[in-house]
């Protein structure tokens, strides 16, 4: 396997992102215009955008911003991975950089969402294996069926 680097995200990876988005189903991919306005206006104490490039080709992006009313609790909001690249250690290693870069600037807590679907299973057992702990469950929360699953967990 060639080497992934991971770099922040700039405005000419928007339509790989938007791919990515879309063949994950993770929202609208035209909401990713909004999404990054403020990233791109200098925002990156207020959220984090990064890409996983392997061979000049973005095949993973990531997303992270800090929980409102708490101090050092982050949210990753997304990240996905090219469905053809699943399981080749992108979105670990795209994980693993988060929270090496958050530990390193004092973040306390990562947590991470996800559906309780049998869609998502494969995603909650990512999360399982990264060494998240499974902390809060809200039923029907997406929708009726569909509970959004909390992960935890302390980067120091």
């Amino acid at each position: 396997m060639t080497h992934i680097a991971i770099r922040p995200l700039v405005r000419g990876d928007l339509p790989r992102v938007a791919h990515l988005v879309d063949a994950n189903a993770m929202f609208p991919f035209e909401m990713l215009d909004e999404m990054t306005a403020a990233f791109f206006a200098g925002g990156s104490d207020t959220q984090r955008w990064i890409v996983a490039e392997r061979d000049g080709h973005v095949e993973g992006v990531a997303y992270t911003v800090p929980e409102p009313l708490t101090e050092g609790t982050w949210n990753t909001l997304c990240i996905c991975v090219d469905p053809e690249a699943h399981g080749q250690g992108i979105g670990t290693a795209l994980m693993r950089h988060v929270e090496s870069e958050l530990s390193g600037q004092g973040v306390r807590v990562l947590l991470v969402e996800t559906s309780g679907t049998p869609a998502f299973e494969r995603t909650r057992g990512f999360y399982d294996m990264l060494g998240y702990d499974r902390e809060a469950r809200i039923r029907d929360y997406y929708s009726a069926g569909d509970e959004k699953i909390i992960f935890r967990k302390a980067l120091i």
